[in-house]
This record gives structure tokens, C-alpha cells and sequence, in this order.
């Protein structure tokens, strides 16, 4: 029997009160109705502006599907198991709400005051009721509670109800907005005069009138009303206080990948990103991505995850420069697991990249256990120069060699040295830390006669602190240096790596941040990573070349793409990519040429029948085109754009009766197409 099992990977204005943030009513009201009700009513209390805001984005009812269970999954006591005790609880309340609350009232029990409570905060402990026309009092309810209920709230309090003139809804009572005066009959009356009666009528509810919190009944001033104010605000707002929200926007920005019975709940992380030029002038981004959790499923004695990756690198106008998808698939034993549940997961992974300003996104997903997580950073990859370079500063807890090949790429390796950041950059004092940096173009005269110096501060304070020449740091593959942590109080740090010439002058400066915790020791990471090929591999040109077609550089990509397919001329995805250079240069023929030698490929590949039918149709080689564009539609089903080139095509040879037939197909799929619709009414209009 299959199961699963979670490893955690972590150490884990007042006037304004309980009135939910506005939205365009226009917007909310354009969702179907269950949807809306959903969200302005049964979760009213306890979504966050995040969560709505993105709710209200969404564009389909599967999206919306998929965001409720997400929701519901961020909020489960003991995910993992099939009740949500949570959303159930919730229910009930609601449900009591409107039964009890709403009674006598012209709203929704939900709606009242004593219903948004109750939501809130559930069943009091004791419940008081007070109202005598004989004591001038107005009906009063007062609510006790005792509990955790989290920070900002007291251990014990107080809420209080009253009928303001006596009639109407229950309205919740603040000492500092209402005062005594509201809960009497007799309203005019100045506050000094009211506690007095309410003292003589009953010195408890004289008591809670003064303030919510017992601690401080003993006075009535502005204080005490301020601290009552400050409860109910926080009250306002407690549901909403430790939900990690993040996962709203996450779904809303990959809801495309993220399928509605797949990665309904959304995992935090740390990312690292490092830009880093080789001794080459090639620049590699390295990144580190560490889930607060990692799931695993367990099928006997074995347990097993499986992660999916979805990497998109876009400029800032949001082009695609580069993208790829990994699946990855792990297996461990019983001992495995129960090392790995002491220890942080990472996935790490290198990639070559063009020079140019970036985003780079990367989504994660657990086909195990439906959870996903996801990174967005920025960053710039500067052009290749031999001028000096000092690429960024790399912190870490612990360094290795690899001993198998110094050829092969691995994240965080340089040469045959292995270095292991921390994707939260959090040390302990009992770590050694190790700063690891790099130059590029660096002149002979600075590796004679310039130093490094490396400084660490605490804000403003430098607490520590090396100068050496750069000849005593000799090494061709970067510069390594450490220091024991244990003199360093816990708090926020600052290292910068700074050089100098011969005169002490600076030249570059690299900083990096840091945290040292308060606990003795924070917990080591076990890492899963790609491995890129040796360095004259053919995979750097197609992938640089790729990047270059993407970025409309293609001269460029061309060039690499040559060189790549002429070191690898088997490759039928080389050949894809480079015959996409010839197109964007209208260089028809050559593809057609290239894509021949792999027609016997064309019926797994359903690019080569597209590509040679569009070569064809630019060629003006019709009856060619029409072959290759059917041959597609054959083996491969309809496709929108191969319909539309196909009806060009026939329309272009006269054949009007076969163009129709492509067109109002393409239609079928399509209505929106206006240029189209008007072109085969047209047509139809002069047959």
C-alpha cells in the first residue's frame, strides 16, 4: 500500500476594524455566482488581500477549483491526512452563525457582529447576558474567552455586545469608541456619571465597560480604551496574521503548468543565484532552490519522490530567451530517509548564459504529493571582456572536491572544489565559514604587487577583518579563505571582498550578506544536481546559440549553431534549431537541405513536415508545401497555423474550394480570427 510522508525541512487604523478590504465590486461581481459567494461570504473573514486579489484574477473555473483547494491545503492542521479539521470547524461556525445570529435580524446571522466573532474566534467560555429597564440598562451580551490564540491577543479577555438604544442588532462594544454611556437607557449623560450607575447596577459589567482585558478594568482613561481598541483589531485580522499567502500569487502566475489534481499547495523556499564568468570569460548561472519541505512517497520499504522542472529565462520584455524542463526521479531505504529528515533538501543546477538582463523563473512541482514551489529572480549577465572581473562573492559552511573529473560542470563547482551555500545564507556560531571568490582578465602586474582584503561587519561596526597579497591566494580556479564563526553574536552581517594595487588604491569590491542564528547549529543540506558536459562539448554553442536566436541576435546565433550541428551532426534537435537560424535569415533553401537528411525521422518529429512545408510556402513552391502541411495534419491531427499556410497555399494555385475547407476549419478552432472571417467572405462572396 502506498502512502506518504512529509519531511519537513525547516527549523519552523482602528476605525477601520473588521471592515475587509475594498474591491472593484465590478470585478467580483463578474465571477459565477458560487464563486462569489464563496469568497464574499464564506471565507469573508479569513482570506488575505493576497489571496483575493489573486482569486479575483483568475480567468476559469478549473483556475478557481484549483485556488480553492489551495487555499483550504495552506490552512490544514495535519496535511497529509484526508480531513481538513480546519475547514470543517469553520463550517460549523458558519453555520451556527447563521442559525443562532440571525434570528430576529434583517441580515444574515454571518453578517452580524456576534456571527463575524464567532467565526473568528469560535464557542466563548462563559456568555453573560444583562438588560433591565428597572437598572436602565440596554440588552448586553459578554462574551469570555481563555487561550493561546496567538500573539497581540491576551491569555483571557472580554467581548462585549450591546443594542445601542436597545433595539436593532447586537453591535460590538468598544470602551474607547462607544463608552459606558451606550450600554444604558439613558444616554445623556457625561462617562464619569454612567461607570458610577453601571458600578451601583453591577461591578463586574462596570468592570468589562472600563476594558476587554481583566488586567486592566481597574482604570477607565484613554490607555485602557487604546489597549481594548488594539485587542479587536487584532481580533480582525487573526485569521488572516500566519496564513503564508505567497502561494496565491504562485498560482496565479503558473496556473498554466500547474494542473487542478496536481501541486495544489505551495511549499516556501530559499534561492541562491550566482552569475559567475569562467577563467574563459563564459558566464554560467549557478542556483540553489531549498523547499522548507520535501514529500515523499512510500511504497514498501522504498520511498520515492518524483520532481518536474519548468526553467524560463525572459528579458525585461518578457521574451523567452531560454527555457527547459527536467524530471527528476529519487529512490531511497528506510536509513536514507531518516538521515535526510536532520538535513535541508536542495536542488542546484548550472546553466550558460548570453550576456543581457534577465528573470529567471523556475517551478518545481511534487508529482507525489501535488505540491509545488517556485522562484522568480533577477539578474544580468554582463558582456564577455578581458578586462578585470571580479565575479560575486560565494558564502558557505562547507567545501569538498570533486575527485572524479575537473572537466565536467557541477553546480558551485570551480576546478575540482565543491562549494555548498546556504540558500537562506544562515550560519551558526559553531560553523566555519568559507568565502570563496573569483577574478577574470586579471593583469600580471596586480597578481605581483595588488592584496584582498576582506572585512566583515555588523551594521556600521567592522568585527572582523584579513588582508593578504593575491600571490599567498594562488590558485587558477578561484581564491578560497576562512574563518571560525564563534566569536560572532547572533544577528545581521555584511562581508566585503575588496582588491587593491600596488598604492592600496581599490579596485573592485564584492559584497554578500549573511545571518548568524541564535541556535547552537542549523541543519547541513543533501543536494540533487545536473551535471553539464566537458567544456569542447557542442552543448555550449547550441545553447548559446539558441539563446542568441531568441534575442533576435542572428548572425551570432547562426555562427553558434554551425558549430554546434558540425560537431554533432546526428542531432536531429541541432538540426531543428540551427534550420531556425536559416529561416529568421530567409535562408530557405539551406534549411530545406538540412531538414532532407532527417525525413525518415519525420514521423516522430512533427517539426520537420512543418518547417519544410513553411520553407516551401516562403519559396513559393506551392504544390511542395501543401504536400509536407498534409503530411502533418496526417500524422499529427489539425494544428491553427499549418491550416491557415495550407487554405494560402490551395488559394495561391486557384484551388478556392480546397482553401475554404482549410480556412473554415482553422475557424472551428479559432472564431476570433477576424482577418480570416473576412477573407472567407470575401471568397465566398466572388465564387
Amino acid at each position: 500500500m502506498k502512502s506518504l510522508i512529509l519531511i519537513h525541512l525547516s527549523i519552523l487604523s482602528f476605525l477601520s476594524i473588521f471592515i475587509p478590504a475594498t474591491f472593484s465590486r465590478d470585478r467580483v461581481d463578474e465571477i459565477p455566482q458560487s464563486y462569489n459567494r464563496w469568497l464574499t461570504e464564506e471565507v469573508v473573514y479569513i482570506i488575505t488581500d493576497k489571496e483575493k486579489e489573486s482569486f479575483l484574477q483568475l480567468q476559469t473555473n478549473q483556475e478557481r477549483d484549483l485556488f480553492i483547494e489551495a487555499f483550504w491545503k495552506q490552512r490544514d492542521p495535519t496535511p497529509g491526512t484526508p480531513q481538513n479539521e480546519f475547514k470543517e470547524e469553520h463550517y460549523r461556525r458558519v453555520d451556527y452563525a447563521n442559525k443562532i445570529f440571525g434570528k430576529g435580524s434583517s441580515r444574515s446571522g454571518w453578517k452580524t457582529d456576534r456571527g463575524r466573532i464567532f467565526i473568528i474566534l469560535g464557542k466563548p467560555l462563559t456568555e453573560e447576558s444583562y438588560g433591565s429597564l428597572e437598572h436602565n440598562l440596554v440588552p448586553i451580551e459578554v462574551w469570555f474567552y481563555q487561550g493561546d490564540f496567538g500573539p497581540g491577543i491576551p491569555s483571557s479577555f472580554y467581548i462585549v455586545f450591546f443594542k445601542e438604544w436597545g433595539i436593532g442588532d447586537y453591535t460590538l462594544y468598544s470602551p474607547a469608541r462607544h463608552g459606558p454611556r451606550k450600554l444604558l437607557e439613558t444616554y445623556d449623560i457625561n462617562p464619569n456619571k454612567a461607570m458610577r450607575i453601571l458600578t451601583q447596577v453591577n461591578p463586574e459589567l462596570a468592570k468589562v465597560a472600563r476594558s476587554l482585558i481583566p488586567s486592566q478594568s481597574s482604570s477607565f482613561d484613554s490607555q485602557t480604551g487604546i489597549a481594548s481598541e488594539m485587542l479587536l483589531n487584532n481580533i480582525s485580522v487573526l485569521p488572516k496574521k500566519n496564513v503564508k499567502d505567497e502561494y496565491a500569487e504562485k498560482l496565479l502566475k503558473y496556473r498554466s503548468i500547474v494542473e487542478v489534481d496536481h501541486s495544489v499547495l505551495y511549499i516556501e523556499n530559499d534561492t541562491i543565484v550566482k552569475v559567475i564568468a569562467d577563467e574563459a570569460g563564459f558566464f554560467f548561472i549557478h542556483y540553489a532552490i531549498e523547499p522548507k519541505r520535501l514529500s515523499l512517497g512510500q511504497y514498501g520499504e522504498k520511498y520515492y519522490t518524483n520532481l518536474e522542472i519548468f526553467g524560463k529565462v525572459s528579458d525585461s520584455n518578457e521574451k523567452t530567451i531560454y527555457q527547459f524542463e527536467k524530471e527528476i526521479s529519487l529512490e531511497f531505504d528506510r536509513d536514507q530517509v531518516a538521515e535526510m529528515q536532520s538535513k535541508l533538501f536542495s536542488l542546484q543546477d548550472i546553466f550558460p548564459m548570453i550576456p543581457g538582463t534577465y528573470s529567471l523563473s523556475v517551478l518545481i512541482k511534487n508529482s507525489v504529493s501535488k505540491e509545488f514551489t517556485s522562484t522568480e529572480q533577477r539578474f544580468t549577465v554582463p558582456q564577455k571582456t578581458t578586462t578585470l572581473r571580479l565575479n560575486p562573492v560565494i558564502l558557505s559552511n562547507k567545501t569538498g572536491k570533486n575527485l572524479t573529473s575537473e572537466t565536467m560542470r557541477r553546480p558551485f563547482q570551480f576546478g575540482k572544489l565543491l562549494i555548498y551555500p546556504p540558500a537562506n545564507k544562515s550560519f551558526s556560531p559553531k560553523d566555519q565559514m568559507f568565502v570563496y571568490f573569483s577574478f577574470t582578465g586579471l593583469s600580471s602586474d596586480l597578481k605581483d604587487s595588488g592584496s584582498i582584503e576582506i572585512s566583515v561587519f555588523k551594521g556600521e561596526e567592522q568585527v572582523h577583518f584579513i588582508r593578504k597579497r593575491i600571490l599567498d591566494y594562488m590558485n587558477k580556479n578561484g581564491y578560497l579563505e576562512s574563518f571560525p564563526l564563534a566569536d560572532f553574536k547572533p544577528g545581521n552581517y555584511s562581508l566585503r571582498v575588496l582588491i587593491m594595487d600596488s598604492n592600496q588604491d581599490e579596485i573592485l569590491t564584492e559584497k554578500e550578506n549573511f545571518i548568524i542564528s541564535p541556535v547552537a547549529s542549523l541543519p547541513r543540506y543533501w543536494s540533487v544536481f545536473e551535471v553539464l558536459p566537458q567544456t569542447d562539448d557542442p552543448f555550449y554553442p547550441f545553447v548559446l546559440g539558441s539563446q542568441m536566436l531568441n534575442a533576435g541576435r542572428n548572425a551570432k546565433a547562426r555562427e553558434l549553431l554551425e558549430l554546434a550541428y558540425g560537431r554533432r551532426p546526428s542531432s536531429l534537435k541541432y538540426a531543428l534549431e540551427l534550420c531556425r537560424a536559416y529561416f529568421s535569415a530567409k535562408d530557405y533553401p539551406k534549411g530545406q537541405t538540412l531538414l532532407a537528411r532527417f525525413m525518415e525521422n519525420a514521423k516522430e518529429e512533427p517539426q520537420i513536415y512543418h518547417m519544410l512545408g513553411d520553407a516551401s510556402f516562403f519559396l513559393k513552391e506551392y504544390g511542395k508545401a501543401i504536400y509536407y502541411y498534409k503530411k502533418y495534419l496526417t500524422n499529427f491531427g489539425t494544428h491553427l497555423e499549418i491550416l491557415n499556410s495550407l487554405g494560402e497555399c490551395y488559394f495561391q494555385t486557384g484551388k478556392t474550394d480546397e482553401a475554404l475547407k482549410a480556412w473554415e476549419k482553422s475557424l472551428e478552432l479559432d472564431p476570433s480570427q477576424d482577418e480570416l472571417q473576412n477573407k472567407v467572405s470575401d471568397l465566398k462572396k466572388n465564387q
